[in-house]
Protein backbone atom coordinates (compact mmCIF):
# COMPACT_ATOMS: atom_id res chain seq x y z
CA UNK A 1 0.00 0.00 0.00
CA UNK A 2 0.97 3.36 -1.11
CA UNK A 3 0.80 6.47 1.45
CA UNK A 4 0.02 9.52 0.15
CA UNK A 5 0.16 12.92 2.47
CA UNK A 6 0.45 15.64 0.06
CA UNK A 7 0.14 16.37 -3.74
CA UNK A 8 3.17 16.59 -5.85
CA UNK A 9 1.64 18.93 -8.31
CA UNK A 10 -0.49 18.86 -10.99
CA UNK A 11 -0.77 17.21 -14.49
CA UNK A 12 -1.55 20.63 -16.22
CA UNK A 13 1.88 22.59 -14.37
CA UNK A 14 4.35 22.79 -17.32
CA UNK A 15 6.87 21.06 -15.71
CA UNK A 16 4.70 17.91 -14.49
CA UNK A 17 3.41 17.31 -17.75
CA UNK A 18 6.60 16.86 -19.52
CA UNK A 19 7.83 14.84 -17.27
CA UNK A 20 4.64 12.33 -16.88
CA UNK A 21 4.35 12.58 -21.18
CA UNK A 22 7.43 10.15 -21.06
CA UNK A 23 6.72 8.24 -17.92
CA UNK A 24 4.30 5.19 -17.14
CA UNK A 25 1.07 6.83 -15.64
CA UNK A 26 -1.50 5.31 -13.56
CA UNK A 27 -4.76 6.70 -12.77
CA UNK A 28 -6.38 6.93 -9.20
CA UNK A 29 -9.96 7.52 -10.56
CA UNK A 30 -12.46 9.04 -8.01
CA UNK A 31 -16.06 10.47 -8.07
CA UNK A 32 -16.89 13.93 -7.33
CA UNK A 33 -17.42 12.82 -3.87
CA UNK A 34 -14.48 11.02 -3.09
CA UNK A 35 -12.27 13.87 -3.99
CA UNK A 36 -13.84 16.33 -1.39
CA UNK A 37 -12.49 13.78 1.26
CA UNK A 38 -9.15 14.45 2.47
CA UNK A 39 -8.91 10.58 4.22
CA UNK A 40 -9.38 7.51 1.93
CA UNK A 41 -8.37 3.97 0.68
CA UNK A 42 -8.72 3.50 -2.64
CA UNK A 43 -6.68 0.96 -5.90
CA UNK A 44 -5.62 2.67 -8.26
CA UNK A 45 -6.51 1.34 -12.30
CA UNK A 46 -3.68 -0.49 -12.23
CA UNK A 47 -4.13 -2.53 -9.21
CA UNK A 48 -2.14 -0.23 -6.46
CA UNK A 49 -3.79 0.26 -3.25
CA UNK A 50 -3.54 3.93 -2.51
CA UNK A 51 -4.02 5.62 1.09
CA UNK A 52 -4.50 9.29 1.12
CA UNK A 53 -4.20 11.15 4.19
CA UNK A 54 -4.02 14.61 3.01
CA UNK A 55 -4.43 17.71 5.79
CA UNK A 56 -7.75 18.72 6.74
CA UNK A 57 -9.07 20.87 4.32
CA UNK A 58 -7.11 20.12 1.41
CA UNK A 59 -8.66 18.32 -1.70
CA UNK A 60 -7.81 16.57 -4.39
CA UNK A 61 -8.07 18.37 -7.91
CA UNK A 62 -8.35 16.69 -11.54
CA UNK A 63 -5.26 16.00 -13.10
CA UNK A 64 -3.18 15.80 -9.17
CA UNK A 65 0.38 13.89 -9.23
CA UNK A 66 -0.41 11.77 -5.99
CA UNK A 67 2.59 9.59 -6.46
CA UNK A 68 6.07 10.05 -8.23
CA UNK A 69 9.13 7.73 -9.11
CA UNK A 70 11.49 9.49 -10.71
CA UNK A 71 14.07 6.36 -10.39
CA UNK A 72 11.02 4.41 -12.88
CA UNK A 73 9.37 7.48 -14.25
CA UNK A 74 5.59 6.31 -12.58
CA UNK A 75 3.37 8.40 -11.27
CA UNK A 76 0.00 7.82 -10.32
CA UNK A 77 -2.31 10.61 -10.91
CA UNK A 78 -6.30 11.87 -9.72
CA UNK A 79 -8.61 11.16 -12.16
CA UNK A 80 -12.09 12.49 -11.02
CA UNK A 81 -15.38 12.39 -12.75
CA UNK A 82 -16.92 15.96 -12.06
CA UNK A 83 -21.24 15.26 -11.20
CA UNK A 84 -23.79 16.56 -13.90
CA UNK A 85 -25.38 19.99 -13.40
CA UNK A 86 -28.32 20.99 -14.07
CA UNK A 87 -29.05 24.10 -16.97
CA UNK A 88 -31.93 26.23 -16.38
CA UNK A 89 -32.66 28.16 -19.46
CA UNK A 90 -33.66 31.83 -18.81
CA UNK A 91 -33.79 33.04 -22.83
CA UNK A 92 -37.43 32.56 -22.96
CA UNK A 93 -38.47 34.96 -20.28
CA UNK A 94 -36.50 37.30 -22.66
CA UNK A 95 -40.11 37.91 -24.58
CA UNK A 96 -42.49 37.15 -21.81
CA UNK A 97 -44.58 39.93 -20.40
CA UNK A 98 -41.91 41.66 -17.70
CA UNK A 99 -44.59 40.73 -14.93
CA UNK A 100 -43.99 37.29 -15.79
CA UNK A 101 -39.96 37.24 -16.24
CA UNK A 102 -40.13 38.77 -12.72
CA UNK A 103 -42.71 36.29 -11.32
CA UNK A 104 -40.92 33.30 -12.90
CA UNK A 105 -37.48 34.84 -11.87
CA UNK A 106 -38.58 35.29 -7.89
CA UNK A 107 -40.25 32.00 -7.66
CA UNK A 108 -37.24 29.85 -9.16
CA UNK A 109 -34.80 31.45 -6.71
CA UNK A 110 -37.19 30.96 -3.85
CA UNK A 111 -37.24 26.71 -5.15
CA UNK A 112 -34.10 26.60 -5.44
CA UNK A 113 -33.01 28.30 -2.18
CA UNK A 114 -35.90 26.14 -0.54
CA UNK A 115 -33.60 23.15 -1.98
CA UNK A 116 -30.23 24.44 -0.61
CA UNK A 117 -28.86 23.85 -4.18
CA UNK A 118 -26.12 26.09 -4.77
CA UNK A 119 -26.32 28.32 -8.17
CA UNK A 120 -24.41 29.92 -10.57
CA UNK A 121 -26.29 32.82 -13.01
CA UNK A 122 -24.27 33.32 -16.14
CA UNK A 123 -25.73 35.37 -18.89
CA UNK A 124 -29.74 34.28 -19.59
CA UNK A 125 -28.82 30.64 -18.02
CA UNK A 126 -28.81 29.31 -14.01
CA UNK A 127 -26.52 26.02 -13.39
CA UNK A 128 -27.15 23.62 -10.72
CA UNK A 129 -24.81 20.83 -9.37
CA UNK A 130 -26.31 17.95 -8.61
CA UNK A 131 -26.27 17.36 -4.79
CA UNK A 132 -29.35 14.94 -5.13
CA UNK A 133 -30.64 12.30 -7.66
CA UNK A 134 -31.18 13.67 -11.07
CA UNK A 135 -35.00 12.30 -10.54
CA UNK A 136 -35.76 14.66 -7.57
CA UNK A 137 -34.69 17.73 -9.17
CA UNK A 138 -36.77 17.14 -12.18
CA UNK A 139 -39.18 16.49 -9.86
CA UNK A 140 -38.92 19.52 -8.22
CA UNK A 141 -38.37 21.81 -11.28
CA UNK A 142 -41.94 19.81 -12.57
CA UNK A 143 -43.78 20.29 -9.71
CA UNK A 144 -43.59 24.24 -9.94
CA UNK A 145 -44.25 24.38 -13.85
CA UNK A 146 -42.48 27.40 -14.21
CA UNK A 147 -43.60 29.16 -17.17
CA UNK A 148 -41.15 30.46 -19.66
CA UNK A 149 -38.41 27.63 -18.58
CA UNK A 150 -36.79 24.90 -20.17
CA UNK A 151 -33.90 22.73 -18.39
CA UNK A 152 -31.51 19.84 -19.06
CA UNK A 153 -28.71 18.00 -17.57
CA UNK A 154 -24.99 17.54 -18.52
CA UNK A 155 -21.91 16.12 -17.83
CA UNK A 156 -20.04 18.65 -15.55
CA UNK A 157 -16.78 17.90 -17.96
CA UNK A 158 -18.50 19.47 -20.46
CA UNK A 159 -18.96 23.10 -19.34
CA UNK A 160 -15.86 23.79 -17.29
CA UNK A 161 -14.09 25.38 -20.42
CA UNK A 162 -17.16 27.86 -20.89
CA UNK A 163 -16.78 28.86 -16.92
CA UNK A 164 -14.16 31.35 -15.60
CA UNK A 165 -12.11 29.80 -13.14
CA UNK A 166 -14.12 31.09 -9.82
CA UNK A 167 -17.37 30.48 -11.97
CA UNK A 168 -15.95 26.87 -11.94
CA UNK A 169 -15.04 26.47 -8.53
CA UNK A 170 -18.23 27.79 -7.16
CA UNK A 171 -19.75 24.65 -8.80
CA UNK A 172 -17.24 21.88 -8.28
CA UNK A 173 -15.24 23.07 -5.38
CA UNK A 174 -11.91 22.68 -7.12
CA UNK A 175 -12.26 19.39 -7.92
CA UNK A 176 -12.45 20.01 -11.67
CA UNK A 177 -8.77 21.02 -11.72
CA UNK A 178 -6.91 23.68 -13.70
CA UNK A 179 -9.13 25.46 -16.18
CA UNK A 180 -8.70 26.12 -19.22
CA UNK A 181 -11.35 28.59 -20.05
CA UNK A 182 -13.36 29.55 -23.93
CA UNK A 183 -15.93 31.24 -21.54
CA UNK A 184 -15.72 34.47 -24.36
CA UNK A 185 -16.41 32.21 -26.97
CA UNK A 186 -20.12 32.04 -28.76
CA UNK A 187 -21.81 28.92 -29.89
CA UNK A 188 -25.47 28.36 -31.04
CA UNK A 189 -28.24 25.55 -30.68
CA UNK A 190 -31.22 24.82 -31.38
CA UNK A 191 -33.71 23.60 -29.44
CA UNK A 192 -35.03 20.40 -30.68
CA UNK A 193 -38.83 20.21 -29.17
CA UNK A 194 -39.10 24.36 -30.36
CA UNK A 195 -36.50 24.89 -33.26
CA UNK A 196 -35.52 28.06 -30.97
CA UNK A 197 -31.79 29.08 -31.61
CA UNK A 198 -30.01 29.97 -28.47
CA UNK A 199 -26.57 30.74 -27.44
CA UNK A 200 -24.92 28.19 -25.02
CA UNK A 201 -21.95 25.93 -25.21
CA UNK A 202 -21.68 22.77 -27.35
CA UNK A 203 -22.72 20.31 -24.78
CA UNK A 204 -24.85 16.86 -24.95
CA UNK A 205 -28.29 18.10 -23.89
CA UNK A 206 -30.29 15.48 -21.92
CA UNK A 207 -31.92 13.27 -23.88
CA UNK A 208 -35.87 14.82 -23.11
CA UNK A 209 -36.48 18.07 -23.85
CA UNK A 210 -38.10 20.46 -21.03
CA UNK A 211 -39.60 23.40 -22.91
CA UNK A 212 -41.90 23.97 -20.18
CA UNK A 213 -39.77 22.79 -17.65
CA UNK A 214 -42.36 19.24 -17.77
CA UNK A 215 -41.73 16.08 -19.80
CA UNK A 216 -44.08 13.33 -19.31
CA UNK A 217 -40.60 10.64 -19.31
CA UNK A 218 -40.22 11.97 -15.97
CA UNK A 219 -43.68 12.56 -13.99
CA UNK A 220 -43.81 14.88 -10.91
CA UNK A 221 -44.34 13.18 -7.93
Amino acid sequence: MTLVEAVLGNAADPEWAVRLSTAAVDALELDHWEAQKNRLRKKTAGGVEIAVSLDRGTFMRDGDVLVWDAQVARAVVARISLRDVMIIHLDALEQAAPEVARRTCVELGHALGNQHWPALVKENRVYVPLTVDRKVMSSVMNTHRFEGIRYEFVPGGEIVPYLAPHESRRLFGGAEGPVHTHAHEQYVAVDAATGQAYARPPMRAHPHPHPHARTDAEPHE
